[in-house]
This record gives C-alpha cells, sequence and structure tokens, in this order.
C-alpha cells in the first residue's frame, strides 16, 4: 500500500510532538526533513540537496541509499527477524558476526558481546570491568578514569563517564565512581606540563598520579577514545597510548578502547587504535559496524577477561545482557556491511580523501580565526579561535559558521569551537573539493 504524501509544513507541524536528542525547541522549528538520501548527499521535503559532512551521527560508513544492506535485512526478516540471544539460544548471524571479529581488532580480543548502541557498550565494558576485579577477589576496584572533554554515551554511567560538564548538570547524582583527567590536547593541553614534557608524557602522568592518589587498589579501569569526537576531534601525540598501556600494566588497571566513533574505517584503518598498535583490554564498538542502517553495538573482551567469566561459578555469573542483544537481522546487516567495505575498498578510500580534506583544511589556516586544523582518515575538525596569539576558542563564530554552512548546502558539527567532518567514506574527490569551498566561502564571508 502506497504511503500518503504529505507536505513539508504539515511534517513540520507534526514534528513538534517529537522531543528529539538534545532538544531545544527553536533549533527544531523548522528541521531538516530528509525523505531520502543517496551516497554523500541528504534531499528534503522542502527541496534542499544537502551534502551530509558528518555521515549522519559519525556513521553512515558505507553511504547513503546501498541496496544491498536492505535487501539482507529483508531476507533476515523472512527467515528470523529476531529471538533472544540469551542462556542458550543463538542465531547464525550473531554467531557468525561473532567469528568474523574474533581478533579483527587485536590478536587477544577474540570474544564479542551485542549490544544496540554506543551507551550500551561502554555500560557493558563499565561492568564487565568491575565484574572481573570482582571475580579476582579486589571488590574495591570499581573506579573508572576518563578524560576531560570525553563522551562516552547518554546512560547514566556512560554520562558519568562523559567529561563534558553540561551532560551532567541537570541530570545528577549519576553513577559514583567516575574519575576524569586531562585530554592530550596537543593544540591546547589543559593540564600540568613540566619543561621538557611532552604532551603526551604530561597527559599520560596525569593518568598516573590520579590512579597512585586513588590507590591503585580502588582503579577498576581507565577509558580513552583514540581519537575523541564529541570532545573537538583531538588526536593524541604518538607517544600517549605506549605510555598509558605500560601504566595501566603496571597497576593492574584495565585499558577500554571506545571505537564507537573510530571503528570501522572511519580513520583509515579497521579501527582508531591500529594508527599506535594499541592493545585494549576491552574495546566498545557500535555506529559504522552496520553504517547506521540498523542499531547494534557491543564490546570486544580480552581473553584473560573471557577465562574469567567462563570459570565463574553459577551464583557470580556474568548478569550482563539486553533484549536485543544479537538481534539476528541487526548481525546479518553488519557483516553485509563489513563485506561492502571490504570489497569496494573503503578503508583505503577514507584515507586517501582524508589526507585530501586536510589538505584543503590546511589552506584555511590563512584565515585568521582558523587556530588549527587535525585529522586521520575521514575524521577531521577545523578549530575556530578569535586569534591565533591566544588560542581562545570562538564557540559563537563556530555556531555561525555551522548555521551557514548549512544555509549553503553543507552539513558539518559544531562541537564547542570545533567543526567536525566526518562524511560518507564513499565520498570522491569532487565532493572533498565541495567541503572544502562551501567551508572556505563561509569563513571567508563571516572572519
Amino acid at each position: 500500500m502506497a504511503h500518503a504524501v504529505i507536505d513539508h509544513t504539515t511534517l513540520v507541524e507534526h514534528d513538534r510532538k517529537q522531543l528529539h536528542p538534545l532538544h531545544h525547541p527553536k533549533q527544531h522549528a523548522d528541521p531538516l526533513v530528509v525523505e531520502r538520501a543517496e551516497g554523500v548527499w541528504l534531499y528534503t521535503t522542502d527541496g534542499r540537496k544537502m551534502l551530509d559532512g558528518m555521515a549522519g551521527l559519525w556513521n553512515v560508513n558505507i553511504g547513503y541509499g546501498n541496496q544491498e544492506l536492505p535487501d539482507v535485512a529483508a531476507a533476515q526478516m523472512r527467515e528470523v527477524a529476531y529471538t533472544s540471544n540469551f542462556v542458550g539460544m543463538t542465531t547464525p548471524p550473531a554467531t557468525e558476526l561473532a567469528y568474523r571479529m574474533a581478533g579483527m581488532a587485536h590478536s587477544t580480543l577474540n570474544t564479542t558481546f551485542f549490544a544496540s548502541g554506543g551507551s550500551e557498550s561502554n555500560d557493558s565494558a563499565f561492568k564487565t570491568a568491575r565484574y572481573y576485579w570482582y571475580r579476582l577477589g579486589k571488590k574495591d576496584k570499581f573506579k573508572i578514569i576518563a578524560r576531560r572533554g570525553a563522551y562516552h554515551g547518554i546512560t547514566v554511567a556512560a554520562t558519568a563517564a562523559t567529561g563534558i560538564p553540561r551532560y551532567h548538570t541537570m541530570f545528577g547524582p549519576l553513577v559514583p565512581g567516575f574519575l576524569h583527567i586531562p585530554a592530550p590536547n596537543p593544540y591546547r593541553y589543559e593540564g600540568d606540563q613540566r619543561p621538557g614534557e611532552s604532551v603526551g608524557q604530561a597527559a599520560a602522568r596525569a593518568l598516573e598520579e590520579t590512579i597512585l592518589r586513588e590507590g591503585p587498589e580502588t582503579v577498576a579501569a581507565f577509558i580513552a577514545e583514540p581519537i575523541m569526537g564529541v570532545g573537538g576531534v583531538i588526536i593524541p601525540p604518538d607517544d600517549y597510548f605506549d605510555a598509558v598501556r605500560a601504566i595501566c600494566d603496571r597497576y593492574e588497571v584495565l585499558l577500554i578502547a571506545d571505537e564507537v566513533i573510530t571503528g570501522f574505517g572511519r580513520t583509515g584503518k579497521w579501527f582508531g587504535q591500529h594508527l599506535w598498535n594499541l592493545r585494549p583490554d576491552i574495546m566498545s564498538f557500535a555506529k559504522g559496524i552496520t553504517s547506521g542502517y540498523l542499531q547494534l553495538g557491543g564490546i570486544q573482551i580480552s581473553d584473560a577477561i573471557r577465562e574469567v567469566i567462563d570459570n565463574a561459578p553459577q551464583e557470580d555469573v556474568w548478569m550482563h545482557g539486553y533484549t536485543y542483544s544479537g538481534h539476528a537481522t541487526a548481525c546479518a546487516v553488519a557483516l553485509k556491511n563489513l563485506e561492502i567495505m571490504e570489497r569496494d575498498q573503503l578503508l583505503a578510500n577514507s584515507q586517501l580523501m582524508g589526507e585530501r580534506l586536510l589538505a584543503g583544511f590546511e589552506k584555511l589556516k590563512e584565515f585568521a580565526i582558523v587556530g588549527d586544523v587535525r585529522g586521520r582518515g575521514l575524521l577531521c575538525g577545523v578549530e575556530i579561535v578569535k586569534s591565533k596569539e591566544s588560542r581562545e576558542p570562538d564557540v559563537a563564530k563556530a555556531l555561525e559558521i555551522y548555521n551557514s554552512c548549512l544555509q549553503r548546502g553543507l552539513r558539518t558539527r559544531n562541537v564547542g569551537n570545533v567543526l567536525a567532518f566526518s562524511p560518507p567514506l564513499v565520498i570522491n574527490a569532487d565532493e572533498v573539493d565541495t567541503i572544502v569551498e562551501i567551508l572556505g566561502s563561509v569563513i571567508d564571508a563571516v572572519a
């Protein structure tokens, strides 16, 4: 049966019944109502064509309008769309996806637990870290260290881990036991830096000092995005993660890599941790595993953690799971998504087009308000400042640039004073140049 055609004005009126994420009535007074999309392009009900420089929410990696994933989803739904993945049950897609992912991120990460998204995934990581130490008789090891500016999700525990105060203010008290240290921001490091010390060394030292201050016997895990997304596309110095891994080993602290944004080709590698040969004990993932076509996330755990879970007595079983864990249709779509990424060499394209995008952004540093540009693969940021000398963030100007880009057919995202870009990995050279051209013309106009 054909759907009734509803005009744009009516849709906007009907949309007032919806409560949006980060809801503000002014922001949604005239929303972009996207009726179809293809490649990197969005088409709205009021006739606009928009280049989506954010791939939805950092996640439509294989691009919009792919027809293979819907076919796979439909075929799986006709067999078994969903059934419980709890004790004693599974489905072929969940089993095969777990097998496909074994060792994919690191040779020690061979076990996967499935959730529905990034927030659930990080909650699973925190609970698993605490469970691990509980089972080893170290029940006081419950604290989680995260970083200022980090974003780890929107559930109560994931919000507590998030290092952005605006997410906390109106929802407290949050889950106890979460601590925050300075992020390894080479452009604007906000921690204590000693003479002759690199930013990476200083940020790693902040981790060690926090562990020692709290007591290593109380710290369960440290969580870090390989590249911080919502915190401003922060790329750590090359000496950072080696030092962090050594510190975690020294004090028996689990290292959680939050790959929700950086996973599945976004950085030009399968996972952001591959940029630094990082070995996490737990890895959280979501977003790009299905390119956003269906909801799926999860964690991978080290062989050592798996052994502890397997050897637990019945009274101490790992009491964790979600209704949609291992959702059959979502897992089938994920398997096909990974196949397409390999077949179409999207990691190579991410790296190549990312280099082109970053080179275009480098030219924008001629403007006085562009303080820094940075990126790996198709994850880039342009930092807007009041002056190059002061490096003072200009959040208002970044918001103005964001709005102007939207009016000119380019969707970016202003995360504080940084304009973030993470277009679909199928983007081509002409489309990359369009991003640079529109952004440059807008900055020129507002500067």
